[in-house]
């Protein structure tokens, strides 16, 4: 009898092991699976993301050439048309009026050197890139603009750099090309963990949840502040101008 139920034991003994073991490896399988699962999803992310940062450093590239050829055509060429003219005309008393003229022109290509150079579009410094911008927006009187930088300065992500530049060069081409505003203000505000900037224009402002303004990239700015866990918050109403603020963990 005690034979018997030793068998019995053994044999229940015997099953439990196996069943345990068999949900080791089930378990064990369904590990290794979400594991590579998300291995993969990684992967893929890390690629869209890689894929999104060339494309946005193309996007200010273009972005840039236009500003350029724009500055060469309209800007440089009249001066040194300018020049030319002034020279035609030359006398012992506007010499210095020329003379003024031929360096204020190559002011303007020493501007444009800047834009130019391929290093300073793949690694950004995203305070002199705004500095840039603001300043040919005020040297061409397309708007009255002003940069604030408060806090102490912290280094920020080359990738993070280029992100929020596109965002801002973004929302710098609607004010200038949509806002007929007159002022445009940037701050960027340091604090331990955070960099935040606020932009705002004076303009005349929309109303954010009309259709017609979707065009304008609002969608593209938020999902891309999104992609460096960022996020950019939109303010605007009619004839009360435009404002965006961008909060980046640093």
């Amino acid at each position: 009898m005690e034979s018997k139920e030793s068998q019995i034991i053994l044999i229940v003994s015997t099953v439990v092991i196996v069943l345990i073991i068999i949900a080791i490896i089930l378990l064990f399988s369904v590990f290794q699976s979400r594991k590579n699962k998300l291995l993969l999803e990684r992967e893929q992310s890390e690629k869209r993301f890689q894929r999104t940062i060339a494309e946005t450093q193309i996007e200010i590239r273009e972005e840039t050439l236009r500003n350029i050829s724009w500055e060469l055509h309209d800007n440089i060429g009249q001066l040194l048309t300018l020049a030319k003219i002034q020279l035609q005309n030359a006398t012992a008393e506007n010499f210095t009026e020329v003379s003024n003229t031929i360096s204020k022109g190559l002011k303007e290509v020493r501007s444009l050197s800047k834009l130019i150079n391929p290093e300073a579009i793949n690694n950004i410094d995203l305070k002199e890139a705004i500095q840039l911008e603001i300043d040919r927006f005020n040297r061409l009187n397309f708007i009255n603009a002003s940069l604030v930088v408060t806090g102490k300065e912290q280094e920020i992500k080359s990738q993070s750099n280029i992100i929020i530049f596109r965002i801002l060069q973004e929302f710098f081409s609607n004010t200038i090309k949509h806002s007929k505003a007159s002022n445009l203000d940037v701050t960027m505000s340091f604090t331990k963990t955070q960099l935040i900037i606020n932009v705002k224009d004076d303009g005349i402002g929309f109303s954010i949840n009309n259709k017609k303004y979707k065009g304008i990239g609002l969608d593209n700015i938020k999902n891309r502040a999104k992609l460096i866990g960022a996020s950019a918050i939109f303010s605007s109403s009619e004839n009360t101008g435009t404002s965006l603020k961008i909060i980046y963990n640093l």
